[in-house]
């Protein structure tokens, strides 16, 4: 379905082979209506990435492994929402694979702009907090969502820009033959 190969498909279901679960796989949306905040969070992260993706013209498959590669990208290991969750929700987003139709969609928050899981039918009301509405709200008196999100320094444009320029001299002159001076 993937068009990778299994060996690589498992690792990405199960980066540690010792934690292959067993059982039967989760079929339900609603395990995404009764999850925790940072839950819900990450499951957004890779259902709006997916969504976009499809919305680029991209196979379910191959927007479901970009997607899942986008939330490892920006999450640390480990990760909580695994590959077989991630397919479980992209297939009630789009009505595939697992469900019949879809029960699930992605939705702009008029507050924040962020792309944020919903119930099919969920009307936005101005005012209702999304899952990253929320948690801007409660970060700073969470510390689990203080964990789970981590603030990371922030560089300013002119210090980036100043990297910039002293890389571009540097390639320039390597391209030129010249070594620059140290």
């Amino acid at each position: 379905m993937t068009g990778l190969p299994p060996r690589q498909v498992q690792r990405l279901f199960f980066p540690d082979a010792c934690t292959i679960p067993r059982g039967r796989a989760p079929d339900s949306a609603e395990w995404y209506h009764s999850a925790n905040l940072i839950l819900r969070t990450d499951a957004c992260l890779i259902g709006a990435k997916y969504r976009q993706l499809r919305n680029q013209g991209l196979a379910a498959s191959e927007a479901l492994i970009l997607a899942y590669r986008a939330y490892q990208s920006v999450t640390r290991s480990p990760y909580r929402i695994s590959l077989d969750r991630a397919f479980n929700l992209v297939s009630h987003i789009d009505g595939i694979w697992l469900a019949r139709t879809p029960a699930l969609t992605v939705l702009t928050c008029p507050g924040c702009g962020c792309e944020f899981i919903a119930a099919i039918g969920t009307t936005i009301h101005p005012g209702e907090a999304c899952p990253f509405c929320k948690l801007l709200e409660r970060f700073h008196v969470d510390h689990r969502i203080q964990a789970s999100y981590p603030v990371r320094p922030v560089i300013s444009m002119a210090e980036r820009q100043l990297g910039m320029l002293a890389l571009f001299h540097k390639l320039s002159f390597a391209a030129e033959g010249d070594t620059p001076a140290e």
